[in-house]
Parts: C-alpha cells; sequence; structure tokens
C-alpha cells in the first residue's frame, strides 16, 4: 500500500481552472476540503476504503463542487489547485493564495 501512496504522491500535480473546467463538465471532479492530505484521501478511493471515506462525505470534507464554486472558478480563471487522478475521478484542493 505505501508502493500506491508514493505513486500517487508523485502523480499530485498543480493544475488551474482551464484545465479541470472538462472534468466538471464530465462531473468527475471532486473537491478535498483543506483539512484533509489530498494524497490520503486518493490512497483510500483507490483502495475503496469505505470506513475512511464515507465519514468524509458525511462531513461535506470530500465533495463534488458546489454550484458557488463552480462559478467562481469560472470567474476567477487563476485559481489554483492541487489535482490527483484516480480513476475516474479528478480530486482536487484549491491552494491558499
Amino acid at each position: 500500500m505505501s508502493d500506491l501512496r508514493a505513486e500517487l504522491a508523485e502523480a499530485l500535480a498543480e493544475a488551474e481552472w482551464d484545465w479541470l473546467a472538462p472534468h466538471a463538465r464530465r462531473d468527475s471532479l471532486i473537491v478535498v476540503e483543506s483539512g484533509l492530505d489530498v494524497v490520503d484521501v486518493a490512497v483510500a478511493i483507490a483502495n475503496d476504503d469505505t470506513a475512511r471515506v464515507q465519514p468524509w462525505i458525511e462531513e461535506n470534507l470530500i465533495h463534488k463542487p458546489f454550484p458557488t464554486q463552480l462559478s467562481d472558478w469560472n470567474i476567477n480563471q487563476s485559481t489554483r489547485f492541487n489535482a490527483l487522478i484516480v480513476q475516474p475521478y479528478v480530486l482536487i484542493q484549491e491552494m491558499s493564495s
């Protein structure tokens, strides 16, 4: 499992909204709130670890983008994100400005 974590950590990339917008249109974006580590979330999703993922969903710590977020990101195209692909999803976390 540590190999998966290392592989995912290496795949973590910085992205701008214009790269992520097509994934939003396909409804494949998952927002990871700032309190969580994107790589930890990716490992849990990749391993289908529902015991870890379900509480995050229930607490809205991971969720589909809210309409207000999509609107903000479409207006402010320079917003930067940490992004990580875990098929079929793209996990994103807004970077602090």
